[in-house]
């Protein structure tokens, strides 16, 4: 089957996901479900993601809270087993068993960074030992006098400074131990990095002070990014190619230039009116109505319907699938029947 996130005109990526779903079973009461005869609840937390990452870019993956993004993190760095699907690192299936090219071999070249500084690190340890962790993980240095000056020179990139290695992550900001976390991600020299809304927690200032670094440090080492985020404006900034999540799905795929400029899906048009017109265009503008349904027992057909401004009866007993529309990819019945104004 061909995979209808993958164009046939690009490079090879860095990092391929096909059909990618991971679910959790959920617990609940033994009796309750004797007498019901109802079987365990499953979460479908992500449910057949495919997408692609070339080497040097940036693709932003973007939704409400609980539609699933910090799961598909977790899973392609390892932290979670997916239920099915695909993880490829250059070209090689990262995620089978008995293949040669294993997750163990992945650790040094794929790293994350997480979304709370202040849970991320470990207070117990001094700076330069938190950022030298992985340095020995992976044997990187071979002297004592090599791994100190790796850590000096790290903290140097993400505008520390050398003397602040001996220091705990209870002395520095919010936004000094996310650079801390920064430079623990880099240390085992990766290509890959996943970005798990890691400027959320952060003021604004400093959210842009991070976001600054981070695209100093690819460009500066060629690193390739997958950022999560709920925040639309950071992913403009930072993003070459941006997924819509909504429910566990991506609805829509696109450039980053088209997305913004020419959004097709319901809901990534509902997005974007969110973000504030500063020039004042008076263009007709539809808030966000609803909720995000239970993912439990999510609705039937088209997982946005119950919220979308054009659905018909089709969108509410039928699954769309991703589709070509320009250069983008939509999973929605209403782009496909040129029902969209």
């Amino acid at each position: 089957m061909t995979d209808p996130y993958q164009d046939p005109l690009t490079s090879s990526p860095l990092l391929e996901v096909r059909d990618l779903s991971k679910y959790f079973a959920l617990s609940s009461r033994w009796l309750s479900r004797i007498f019901t005869r109802q079987p365990r609840p499953v979460l479908k937390a992500i449910d057949g993601l495919s997408f692609q990452i070339l080497r040097g870019q940036t693709f932003g993956l973007v939704g409400e809270s609980g539609c699933g993004k910090s799961t598909v993190a977790r899973v392609i760095v390892g932290l979670y087993a997916p239920t099915r699907g695909e993880i490829l690192f250059e070209g090689q299936f990262v995620n089978q068993r008995n293949h040669r090219f294993s997750r163990a071999s992945l650790h040094s070249r794929m790293q994350m960074i997480f979304q709370d500084p202040y849970a991320s690190l470990d207070t117990r340890w001094r700076v330069r030992d938190i950022i030298a962790e992985p340095i020995r993980a992976f044997k990187l240095a071979q002297s004592r006098a090599a791994l100190r000056n790796r850590v000096a020179e790290l903290l140097l990139q993400v505008g520390l400074s050398p003397s602040d290695g001996g220091k705990y992550p209870h002395e520095f900001s919010g936004g000094q131990r996310q650079r801390i976390s920064i430079a623990r991600a880099i240390s085992s020299n990766p290509d890959f990095l996943v970005c798990d809304e890691p400027t959320s927690a952060l003021d604004v200032s400093v959210q842009a002070q991070i976001l600054n670094l981070i695209k100093e440090l690819q460009r500066r080492l060629g690193l390739t990014y997958l950022f999560i985020s709920h925040n639309l404006a950071v992913v403009h900034h930072i993003s070459d190619h941006v997924g819509v999540m909504y429910l566990g799905r991506l609805c829509e795929v696109a450039p980053k230039r088209i997305l913004f400029s020419q959004p097709q899906h319901p809901y990534t048009r509902m997005l974007l009116d969110t973000i504030p017109d500063l020039s004042l265009t008076g263009r007709k503008r539809q808030p966000v109505t609803g909720e995000v349904p239970n993912p439990i027992n999510p609705p039937s057909g088209c997982p946005f319907h119950p919220r979308c401004p054009v659905t018909n009866e089709r969108c509410q007993v039928e699954q769309p699938h991703p589709g070509a529309s320009g250069e983008s990819m939509v999973a929605c019945h209403a782009v496909e029947e040129n029902r969209l104004q």
